[in-house]
C-alpha cells in the first residue's frame, strides 16, 4: 500500500510539472531575466524610450547566411545575439516592430534582394561561398535604412546601431543643419593655381546626409527651425551671433564646434599675398560661451606630442621627419565609451588646442572624446610661423607627463553667457548638448583622404577616420535625444582571465626563446663573415673546416632551440587543456555533488525534526 501511495504521488507530481510548465509558457511569455554581469541582454533606457514611442510600424529584416555558416560557430553565435536583441526590440515596441529572418542562399531571390539593398557579401572560401549578416529596415512610407554587415568586432555598438536605425525610420525627413565656417569648406578660387578648388570631402559628406544650410559668419541671427548647428573656425563672430548661438543651445539645439589655436588651413583675408598669409590671424574660439559652460582653450598654445608625432616631408628629396604638432591618434587616445569615437581606429590632427574643464563642479558634464599621449606638452603657436624644421620644436618641448584633451562632449545645465541681454522672451538657462573639437585642420582633405580620378569621377580613399568622426558626431547629436544617452555596451563574448594569463606568460617565454634564436643567428652569421674575410679572395666556393664546424654548430643550436619552441607550445596547450579539464570537472561533478549534498542535508534535517516531533 505504501508503494502504491508513493507511485501515485510521483504521478501527480509529474502531471503537475507538465501543467505548470505549460502554464508558465503562457502566463510568463515575454518575461526575461538577465543575469549577465553588465546586463548585456537588457535594453538601455534610451533604447526603450525610442522603441516605446514609435509613431509608425517598422519592419526589420535580418539577412543571415545560416546554411553557409555551419562551420563558423563564432559567427553563428553572434548572429543569434543580433536576433535576440532584435526580438527584444520587437517585444518592447508593443507590436510596432515586425521581424523577419532570411537566409539568402546562393542563386535565390533572397540573395538578389540582399544585393539590391546593398548588403555586404563577405567571401568565405575560394569556392565562391559568401556570408551575409546585415539588417534592412523599412517603414510605412518606403523609408529604407541598411546595416550592410554586422561585424562581431562592433558588438559593443550593436544596440546603438539598431536603435539609430529604428529612430531614423521613425523620423525619415532629413534634419536641417546650419553651418558657420571661416574656412573654404565648400570650395572656392585657388589663388595659387587660379582654378576653382573643389569642396572639402567632409563638406560633401555633410551635404549628402543632411539639409545643410550655410550661415554667413557676419550674420547676426540664425535661421529658424535648425535641428543642429556646426561651427567651424568661428573667427570674429559678432556678439549678436554669439548670443544667437547661446540661445540656440539653451533652447535645446545641438552644437558641433571645431575651434583652433592655429588653423593651418586658414587662407587669410588675402590668400594671394604670401606676406599677408604669413601674418594672418589663425585663431578661433567661442570664448564667452566656453566660459559660461565651464571650459577653456588657450588660443596662444597648441599641443605637441612626441608619442603621437607623424612623419612629414618638409623638403623635396629630404627624408621625412617627425612633426610634434601633427599627430596620429589611435587606440586609447580615442574614447571607446562614446558612440562617436568608439569605432574609430585613427584620427589625424594638426596644431590642436587643449580643452580644459575649468569648473568640474558646474552643471555641464565634460566627457573626453580624444586626448594626446602622456608624452605631450604645450608650445606657443607663434613657433609654428617660424619653425621651418620640426625637429627644433622637439628640442623646445617640455613634457607635462600627462595627456591633453583635444575633443570633448558637453552635457548638462548652464546659464546664458549674456545674462544682461536676455529679455523676457529669452532663455536664461537651459541644457547644453554640444561636442567641441579643438582642431579645424582635421577636416581638411590632406589630413585624412586622398582624391583620385577614375572615369571622370572623384574616388575618395581615406587613410584616417577624420571624416567618420565628423559624420558620427553630427549624426549622434541629431539623433533622437535618447540616442545620445546610449553608450557602447559590453560584448557577449567573455574570456577566461586565467586562461588568458597562462597564454600571455607562455607567449612571453616564447618571445624570449625567439629572441635568443635571433641573437645566436646573428652571432653565427657574423662569425661566418669573419671566417670568409680571413680567407681572402681565393677559391671562395670551398668551405674551410672551421666554416663547416661553425655551420654544424649553428645547425645543432637551431635544432635545439626549435625543440625548445615546440616544448613551450606543448606546455602552453597542456596547461590550457588541464585548466579546461578542471573547469569541466567543477561544472559536471563538483557543482551537482554540492547541490546533492545540500539536498541530502535538508532532507536529513527535516526527517530529524519530524522524528523529534513524533517522539514528543
Amino acid at each position: 500500500m505504501k508503494n502504491l501511495y508513493s507511485s501515485s504521488a510521483l504521478a501527480v507530481l509529474a502531471v503537475l510539472f507538465v501543467v505548470l510548465t505549460m502554464l508558465s509558457g503562457i502566463l510568463f511569455k515575454g518575461w526575461r531575466l538577465d543575469l549577465t554581469e553588465n546586463n548585456a541582454y537588457t535594453l538601455s533606457e534610451g533604447t526603450r524610450n525610442i522603441v516605446e514611442s514609435l509613431d509608425q510600424p517598422i519592419r526589420l529584416r535580418l539577412y543571415f547566411s545560416d546554411s553557409a555558416s555551419e562551420d563558423l560557430p563564432q559567427i553563428r553565435s553572434y548572429a543569434e545575439r543580433v536576433w535576440e536583441l532584435m526580438q527584444e526590440l520587437a517585444a518592447t515596441s508593443g507590436g510596432m516592430i515586425e521581424l523577419e529572418r532570411i537566409d539568402p542562399e546562393p542563386f535565390s531571390e533572397a540573395e538578389d534582394d540582399a544585393a539590391r539593398y546593398g548588403l555586404e557579401a563577405v567571401p568565405l572560401n575560394q569556392a565562391g561561398d559568401v556570408l551575409y549578416l546585415g539588417v534592412v529596415g523599412t517603414n510605412a512610407v518606403d523609408g529604407l535604412e541598411v546595416l550592410p554587415f554586422l561585424s562581431p568586432n562592433r558588438e559593443s555598438l550593436l544596440e546603438y546601431d539598431l536603435a539609430r536605425m529604428v529612430s531614423t525610420l521613425n523620423q525619415p525627413d532629413l534634419p536641417r543643419v546650419g553651418l558657420i565656417t571661416g574656412l573654404p569648406l565648400s570650395g572656392g578660387l585657388d589663388m595659387q593655381t587660379g582654378q576653382r578648388a573643389p569642396s572639402w570631402a567632409v563638406y560633401d559628406q555633410w551635404n549628402e546626409l543632411f539639409d545643410l544650410t550655410p550661415v554667413e559668419p557676419g550674420a547676426n541671427a540664425l535661421p529658424d527651425d535648425l535641428d543642429a548647428l556646426v561651427v567651424v573656425h568661428p573667427k570674429d563672430l559678432s556678439e549678436d551671433m554669439l548670443l544667437a548661438i547661446d540661445q540656440f543651445v539653451l533652447d535645446g539645439g545641438r552644437l558641433l564646434a571645431f575651434v583652433d589655436p592655429y588653423a593651418e588651413a586658414d587662407p587669410g583675408e588675402n590668400p594671394g599675398d604670401p606676406a599677408a598669409r604669413f601674418t594672418a590671424e589663425r585663431t578661433s574660439t567661442l570664448g564667452p560661451l566656453f566660459e559660461a559652460w565651464g571650459i577653456a582653450m588657450d588660443t596662444e598654445q597648441f599641443v605637441a606630442d612626441l608619442g603621437r608625432a607623424l612623419q612629414v616631408t618638409v623638403q623635396q628629396g629630404q627624408p621625412p621627419v617627425r612633426h610634434p604638432a601633427i599627430l596620429g591618434l589611435t587606440g586609447d587616445d580615442l574614447s571607446d565609451r562614446d558612440i562617436v569615437t568608439g569605432d574609430l581606429e585613427s584620427v589625424n590632427v594638426a596644431s590642436a588646442g587643449a580643452l580644459v574643464d575649468e569648473d568640474a563642479e558646474a552643471g555641464v558634464g565634460f566627457e573626453v572624446l580624444m586626448r594626446s599621449s602622456d608624452r605631450s606638452g604645450l608650445l606657443a603657436t607663434e613657433r609654428l610661423r617660424m619653425a621651418n624644421d620640426p625637429s627644433s620644436l622637439i628640442g623646445e618641448l617640455g613634457l607635462d607627463e600627462r595627456s591633453h584633451v583635444l575633443a570633448a562632449r558637453l552635457t548638462g545645465e548652464a546659464d546664458s553667457a549674456f545674462p544682461d541681454r536676455i529679455d523676457d522672451a529669452g532663455t536664461r538657462s537651459g541644457p547644453v548638448n554640444a561636442i567641441v573639437v579643438a582642431d579645424t585642420d582635421l577636416l581638411s582633405d590632406n589630413m585624412w583622404v586622398q582624391r583620385q580620378r577614375f572615369l571622370g569621377s572623384a574616388i575618395l580613399n581615406p587613410f584616417a577616420d577624420n571624416g567618420a568622426l565628423a559624420v558620427n558626431a553630427l549624426e549622434n547629436l541629431l539623433g533622437d535625444a535618447e540616442l545620445i544617452s546610449i553608450r557602447s555596451r559590453s560584448t557577449s563574448i567573455r574570456t577566461f582571465d586565467l586562461v588568458e594569463d597562462l597564454r600571455r606568460r607562455a607567449e612571453a617565454r616564447l618571445r624570449e626563446t625567439e629572441q635568443q634564436l635571433e641573437a645566436e643567428l646573428r652571432e653565427a652569421e657574423n662569425r661566418l663573415t669573419q671566417l670568409q674575410q680571413g680567407r681572402g679572395d681565393s677559391d671562395l666556393s670551398i668551405l674551410t673546416p672551421e666554416q663547416e664546424a661553425e655551420i654544424d654548430r649553428f645547425m645543432e643550436q637551431r635544432l635545439e632551440i626549435r625543440r625548445q619552441l615546440r616544448q613551450v607550445r606543448r606546455e602552453l596547450d597542456e596547461e590550457i587543456e588541464a585548466l579546461g579539464t578542471r573547469v569541466k570537472i567543477i561544472n559536471i561533478v563538483l557543482v551537482p555533488l554540492l547541490v546533492t549534498a545540500i539536498a541530502l542535508f535538508v532532507a536529513w534535517r527535516r526527517r530529524r525534526q519530524q522524528h523529534g516531533a513524533n517522539n514528543a
